[in-house]
């Protein structure tokens, strides 16, 4: 009995042992890992009975890691299939699993509660209904954790207005206010959120929201100058008019609380445009210590003062043209032909287009002008103006101009609002648009359009193409100035601007032996420098002859072709 009961116990700690090693081997559940088989299987299977046999394993890991049922999890699961796209819409769904609508539109009520754990986003544009996964929750699924909301009480002021932006951002129209308000309550030290509860707006929601928005758009987008386009789309339509109405009547509460009023332009009040009252300003931001607005809204404009000046050489003709424009935009030229302009019925904006190859100094230009005529500049970068959400695009132009319009208004000179590398938004309107792309091209295009029709200032855009440049926009542009590869004489000349210690036959020697732009020679005149650092030593003419050959790409000899800089 003894022998075979230590048998029996080599036997279970042998079992015991590979067990064990089974286990060691068997690698660790991830909640990326389970979101994968959940896809797949639901893929494979349609959705059927047999899916969720197969499928209950992964199903419930990933219920129970992110505190959710099992019909939310499959639903998080497919999101996160789709989670690359920032506009999924639950037709998504029934494509990719391959089962029909009513089985997917059966699931969404489990959507809703995906919202409110901010583990998906919604989006209600033009009586659509679109979702994305928020790019923190992504890369928290990615790094096998349960992505976690930050927390909205004890916040500082500044922290307060960040979460606010986030909210305005992330947040479905209709938990907007809900989203708004509670983060007021859970943070009473604060002097904002007192003040908001002290204007006893409970009993008033569209009221309160749109206070919500104008603080939103004073503190987070610097902007002091609010009409209806930047809060109708918070609203249904029957409360965009209700508002409308009662601003234009005088009877909303805010007005008469003295927290909004109209907007004023030299002296006269602007029906369209309202802002928060200074007494406003200083009830409800008075832990920011804010100077006035005008100063604050600079941080959007470079300051004139800080360009460095810089020697530009271009061809004769185009130095005329560049002159010529310095001399209109001068200040008491520009005032004097506005003045004429508008006296005869004309269009008192100037819109002018640089055009030509890269490198040949269209956008140093725009920066001298403004220093030598003292203006201001705005920077729209053409690339953040374009947004992937439906609606946004617009909205982020139109904001531009607005901003702009703002400037115009409160500068005692106009600054010059600067459309860098334009192509993107000036291009041929796509006729019979279908994509949502080339709708959303199309809008943004005849935005432009008006606000180039009704421009108060000096607008700039530069663009290295202009052969898909829509006529519309040629007709608008008042000066349009095309930058050429300079001539033999100023490619000399910028040589020995660039390195003073070329004498003048060896710039005219590279200026004849390559066909470079400005930007190319600077480039060529930074590598340079940065030898002569290395080294301690100045380069030859043959080192510098070689940085030059550098530059060049494909075919060998003077028909190679230059590399833009």
């Amino acid at each position: 009995m003894k022998r075979r009961s230590e048998a029996q116990s080599a036997i279970h700690h042998a079992e015991a042992g590979v067990n064990q090693f089974q286990d060691k081997k068997k690698p660790e559940q991830t909640l990326i890992g389970a979101i994968e088989q959940i896809v797949n299987l639901a893929i494979e299977l349609h959705l059927g009975e047999v899916f969720y046999e197969k499928a209950r394993e992964f199903l419930t890991f990933v219920a129970e890691r992110m505190s959710i049922n099992e019909e939310q999890a499959l639903i998080f699961a497919l999101f996160m299939e789709k989670s690359a796209c920032c506009r999924i819409q639950i037709s998504d769904f029934a494509e990719l699993v391959g089962c029909r609508m009513v089985r997917i539109i059966s699931m969404m009520a489990e959507a809703d509660m995906l919202v409110e754990k901010r583990f998906i986003r919604r989006i209600k544009e033009d009586n659509s209904v679109y979702y994305s996964v928020p790019k923190e929750v992504v890369n928290a699924i990615k790094e096998n954790r349960v992505y976690t909301p930050a927390p909205i009480d004890h916040l500082t002021t500044e922290q307060l207005f960040d979460r606010m932006a986030d909210i305005f951002e992330e947040t479905d129209t209709e938990q907007l206010l809900q989203e708004l308000d509670l983060l007021v309550v859970a943070n009473p030290q604060l002097a904002f959120c007192r003040m908001i509860q002290s204007y006893d707006l409970k009993g008033c929601e569209e009221e309160r929201l749109l206070l919500y928005i104008f603080c939103n758009r004073f503190i987070n987008l610097d902007d002091d100058m609010i009409g209806e386009h930047d809060w109708e789309d918070y609203f249904s339509r029957r409360n965009v008019r209700f508002i409308s109405h009662r601003l234009q009547d005088r009877s909303l509460g805010l007005l008469a609380m003295n927290i909004l009023e109209n907007c004023n332009s030299d002296g006269m009040n602007d029906s369209e445009y309202y802002h928060l009252t200074g007494k406003a300003k200083a009830e409800l931001f008075a832990d920011l210590h804010l100077t006035d607005q005008q100063t604050k809204q600079k941080s959007h404009l470079l300051d004139c003062t800080t360009f460095a000046a810089r020697e530009l050489f271009y061809n004769p003709s185009v130095q005329r043209q560049i002159d010529r424009l310095g001399e209109l935009l001068a200040p008491e030229r520009f005032a004097e032909i506005q003045q004429r302009l508008e006296a005869g019925g004309m269009r008192k904006g100037f819109a002018c287009l640089f055009y030509g190859t890269p490198g040949t100094g269209k956008t140093e230009t725009v920066y001298q002008l403004a220093r030598r005529t003292g203006r201001d500049l705005m920077v729209v970068d053409v690339s953040q103006i374009k947004s992937c959400w439906i609606g946004e695009s617009e909205k982020n132009i139109k904001g531009a101009f607005n901003r702009y319009r703002s400037y115009v208004r409160q500068s005692e000179r106009a600054p010059i609002l600067l459309f860098n590398e334009a192509d993107a938004v000036l291009g041929i309107r796509q006729e019979g648009a279908q994509r949502a792309v080339e709708k959303m091209e199309n809008s943004i295009q005849n935005i432009i359009l008006q606000e180039m029709e009704q421009l108060d200032g000096i607008l700039i855009a530069t663009t290295n193409l202009t052969q898909n440049l829509d006529r519309a926009f040629e007709r608008r542009f008042l000066y349009k100035i095309e930058f050429e590869k300079p001539s033999r004489e100023a490619k000399s000349r910028i040589w020995r601007s660039m390195i003073p210690t070329l004498d003048e036959r060896m710039a005219a020697t590279l200026a004849e032996r390559y066909d470079f732009s400005g930007g190319q020679i600077e480039n060529i005149a930074r590598k340079r420098t940065v030898d002569m650092i290395l080294q301690g030593a100045e380069p030859s003419f043959e080192q510098l002859d070689e940085y030059c050959r550098s530059e060049m790409l494909g075919q060998s000899g003077r028909s190679r072709r230059p590399v833009g800089f």
